[in-house]
């Protein structure tokens, strides 16, 4: 299960960044020795997020633990579009608080530096996490499996939520359209434009999926701006 998620994570992270090398050329010149750190990160905490995702998948399998179930109909179809919203609100909530918690002195020396030390961020930095961060990301959805049923098709679209989330929010310019990033939707969900304020002011926009937590607790900071200047983000030239 390590090999999967290390092999999804160099396969998406590495499309996205070759997607940025089309897009904005020369975006992440100088940037080598960073994206080697971030690439070593990942790799690392892959290893971890293994574990777990390794012991459900042969509980699942072997021996029933999970509530993942395969039959379509086991539940009413409504439920399906609803589990997959039900994992991805207890996901945020748990990396909202945990991602808070990191930004307190004692835990960002010592575990959340390693992430905020990609400056600027790139594709390649989604998982560049200290072991002990990486911990607290690896067992919220494998914890999930034993408590609210999910159909293995919907399980898969939240991991798949979470990993090109994961990477598009950080690879320094905005892949969705204004109408989205500054519209309604835009006003309730993240994106790479709402995330990188998060990279350049280290407080605030703790959120990783939506952005209601920030909201109700007052560190919601806006959209912040790329150094690129990309005009789908309403992003600004910066010197």
């Amino acid at each position: 299960m390590t090999l999967i998620v290390g092999a999804r994570y160099l396969i998406v992270s590495g499309a996205f960044a070759w997607a940025t090398r089309l897009r904005h050329p020369g975006l992440y010149a100088r940037l080598t020795p960073q994206i080697r750190r971030e690439i070593a990160w990942s790799l690392a905490s892959a290893a971890i997020y293994g574990i777990p995702a390794g012991i459900v998948a042969w509980g699942w399998d072997s021996h029933g633990w999970t509530l993942i179930y395969r039959e379509i109909d086991a539940y009413p179809l409504w439920y399906f579009p609803v589990s997959i919203l039900l994992y991805l609100a207890a996901h945020d909530s748990w990396f909202y608080w945990t991602h808070r918690l990191m930004h307190r002195p004692w835990f960002f020396s010592r575990a959340h530096a390693v992430h905020h030390a990609s400056r600027p961020p790139t594709a390649w930095a989604a998982m560049s996490f200290h072991p002990w961060e990486a911990l607290t990301g690896a067992i919220v959805i494998p914890a999930l499996v034993f408590f609210i049923p999910i159909h293995v098709a919907a399980l898969a679209v939240v991991l798949s939520v979470m990993t090109l989330m994961g990477v598009t929010n950080h690879m320094g310019w905005e892949l969705f359209p204004r109408i989205i990033v500054r519209g309604v939707l835009g006003n309730w969900l993240i994106t790479a434009t709402h995330h990188q304020r998060h990279h350049d002011e280290y407080r605030g926009n703790y959120g990783l999926y939506f952005r209601v937590w920030d909201k109700l607790c007052g560190t919601d900071r806006g959209l912040g701006t790329f150094a690129d200047g990309d005009s789908r983000s309403g992003g600004t030239v910066k010197p």
